[in-house]
């Protein structure tokens, strides 16, 4: 039981230094005030990726670092943990069968939302609320934020309004969580997002399966997951992927029988 102990003891103190360092908070004061001088030079979110289950490569040429403005592209890289994350622009059919299958295989995962996507699909919002899932922020209008970031009004609100419509729906409030839509971003927009209380959520893999016209062949995407798969890794997918449906649930079962886990990050 002491080694029990010991172990847990130093699996807990590695996970929180990995959230300290990757998903790090901006301190309670900061405000739009201090983030006018910050640089607002548009970066498109992007990564190379790796062999043999290593993590992927990230933009390391920016002048500043993401954890200190609150970004996070990677979970516990200390163990086979995965977090799935929908992106929710609209609705294309596919959500009830994918909320099917996480409830099946008894795996929550995050769902980035915008505001239409809230207001139209009240109903799929309470589900994924009442069975354990976190719905996120994704913005109004799916702007980009670097090109707003300049108003404060305007900006605050693209966020604020999808936390109020959620509020309404589900009596909670929104988890902390905002994806940049485009996966656009600068030094201010992070900061700007950090004062409103969110961390950034990026993501270590993604594909092309947001275009229902061309979607991905099954098989290739399913093993393409699997080639994908890291410690502490961050799945973007899109809920609107009629091949994400289908092979979501044996991608899961094929990551459990490799080692994986599939868990939510931590909202604190």
């Amino acid at each position: 039981m002491k080694t029990k102990n010991n172990t847990f003891t130093r699996r807990a103190f590695s996970f929180l230094l990995v959230l300290l360092i990757t998903c790090s908070l901006f301190p309670s004061n900061l405000s739009y005030a201090n983030t006018a001088n910050l640089d607002n030079t548009k970066t498109d979110w992007w990564l190379v990726r790796a062999k043999d289950h290593k993590a992927p490569g990230f933009n390391d040429k920016l002048g500043y670092k993401l954890e200190d403005y609150g970004g996070c592209c990677l979970g516990d890289t200390t163990r086979q943990v995965v977090y799935l994350t929908f992106d929710e622009g609209y609705e294309n059919g596919y959500t009830s069968k994918i909320l099917d299958v996480l409830k099946t295989q008894d795996v929550k995962a995050m769902f980035f939302v915008t505001l239409p996507y809230v207001k139209q699909n009240p109903d799929l919002i309470k589900r994924m609320y009442d069975e354990g899932h976190y719905v996120c922020n994704h913005t109004d209008h799916h702007l980009s934020m670097p090109s707003i970031a300049t108003d404060e009004n305007k900006f605050n609100t693209e966020i604020t309004s999808v936390a109020e419509a959620y509020n309404q729906i589900t009596g909670s409030q929104m988890p902390p969580f905002f994806r940049p839509p485009m996966g656009h971003y600068s030094q201010r927009s992070l900061a700007m997002t950090k004062a409103l209380g969110y961390r950034t959520i990026f993501w270590s893999f993604a594909y092309c399966d947001w275009k229902p016209e061309s979607q991905p062949e099954p098989t290739k995407a399913k093993q393409l997951m699997l080639d994908g798969l890291h410690n502490g890794a961050i799945y973007l997918l899109h809920a609107v992927s009629k091949t994400n449906a289908e092979v979501l649930g044996d991608f899961i079962t094929e990551a459990r029988q490799m080692g994986y886990t599939f868990e939510l990050l931590p909202t604190t």
